[in-house]
């Protein structure tokens, strides 16, 4: 077998193992650290209101534009999804409704026949 000493495999991976050990160490110290905290937390924020303003930018240019926002999308597509929710409601409905209809009036899907109103003639043909 190789000596352990001359492989340069094994010597590539110790100097990464130790150059991997240096590197958490610093890494692990400088996080401690309340600068590195505070620095984090200023990017976070000026990420945050850069993204704000690039929202309210694209929103002007849109009304502008006369086009609809994201948002007014999506609540179009809320309320396109409730009224196609309740149509399917009513669909349901009237397919129950037309189906015992059938089994009232013995399988005939006639039209319904409107009350009547009048009295029928008497046999000397007067009405009463």
């Amino acid at each position: 077998m190789a000596d352990k000493s001359n492989d340069p495999v094994a010597l590539w991976q110790n100097m990464v193992g130790e150059m991997e050990k240096g590197f958490n160490a610093f890494a692990n110290q400088a996080m401690a650290s309340p600068q590195f905290s505070k620095v984090v937390n200023q990017v976070g924020g000026a990420t945050a209101g850069a993204q704000k303003q690039l929202g309210d930018l694209m929103e002007k240019y849109l009304v502008s534009m006369n086009l609809p926002s994201r948002s007014q999308m999506v609540s179009m597509a809320e309320r396109l999804q409730s009224i196609e929710g309740q149509l399917n409601e009513i669909k349901a409905l009237l397919h129950q409704v037309h189906s015992n209809s059938i089994t009232s009036e013995g399988g005939h899907a006639g039209a319904p026949k409107p009350p009547r109103t009048k009295r029928p003639p008497s046999a000397d043909g007067e009405q009463k």
